[in-house]
């Protein structure tokens, strides 16, 4: 069933465990994920990204991902991850997303308000739920990840998520995007203090890569959604390499990359804790 992120990150805050967001851009990853979540019956976020639209465009996937997350047996919320622009972020809700994060946070704040405060109007008015970020997530490639004047204070988080009334809050805490090249430093306490601040419930970004004792640690101190995309595509690409070492035809491989890519969805729904909470 279509759902946004309030059906669903409300619950999971509350009972301490965390809903994965597995960005796909095309039908065999979108497949693999639904694929998943149901087996092991777990809500789950789905959708894409702005930077990844060059590799699947807006107006070509979002009618597979709606119809998909209609017929699902578990509550599925079709997200609009990372947009960029106002006009994308609108484009998304009219093709039916049942949610958008909007991210300003490279923007001067009072700009980054400003616009995030008016998509959450018009979003709401579709039904749909807004997150937003606050701090830097980073390219785990360029080792920015380690900067500590790039990680969310307390006082940032409350004053926007106050300023904006978005519906979750991604929050900089030592992760990145990516690949990483060395082990994050991750600021639980940080986090512990943001959680204590914010009532919206909080997202962590640049989850590919994290040890299993990582992501406990972060549910357990306040992180309600986790965004994987690296893994899905690590598992894609290790499907394609054997089945081109195998000599196995297109299609053969095609399903091999989809069950790698639906095992490795398992396998995160199952270190957050959501099996079984749909």
């Amino acid at each position: 069933m279509l759902v946004n992120l309030n059906d669903v990150l409300v619950r999971a805050q509350k009972e301490k465990y965390a809903v994965g967001l597995f960005n796909t851009t095309d039908t065999d990853m979108l497949q693999a994920v639904i694929a998943a979540a149901e087996e092991l019956n777990s809500p789950v976020v789905i959708g894409t990204a702005e930077v990844l639209l060059p590799y699947g465009e807006l107006k070509l996937l979002a009618p597979s991902v709606i119809a998909a997350a209609k017929r699902a047996k578990v509550p599925v919320v079709v997200h609009y991850d990372h947009g960029l622009t106002f006009e994308r972020c609108m484009e998304a809700l009219h093709l039916g997303f049942s949610s958008v994060m909007f991210d300003g946070s490279t923007k001067e704040y009072a700009q980054n308000i400003a616009e995030t405060r008016e998509i959450v109007k018009i979003a709401h008015a579709f039904g749909a739920t807004v997150e937003g970020e606050i701090g830097h997530v980073g390219q785990a490639s360029s080792g920015d990840n380690l900067a500590e004047d790039m990680y969310t204070t307390v006082e940032e988080a409350v004053r926007y998520s106050e300023d904006t009334g978005v519906d979750a809050l991604a929050v900089s805490i030592g992760t990145a995007h990516g690949v990483y090249k060395s082990k994050p430093k991750l600021n639980l306490e940080r986090l512990a203090m943001i959680r204590k601040a914010v009532k919206a419930p909080l997202v962590l970004h640049g989850g590919s890569g994290l040890t299993e004792e990582d992501f406990k640690n972060t549910i357990r101190e306040g992180i309600a959604k986790v965004n994987i995309f690296t893994d899905l595509l690590l598992a894609g690409k290790r499907a394609m390499r054997e089945g081109l070492d195998e000599n196995l035809d297109y299609l053969d491989i095609r399903n091999r990359k989809t069950d790698y890519i639906c095992q490795a969805v398992k396998e995160k729904i199952r270190i957050f804790g959501s099996e079984n909470k749909a």
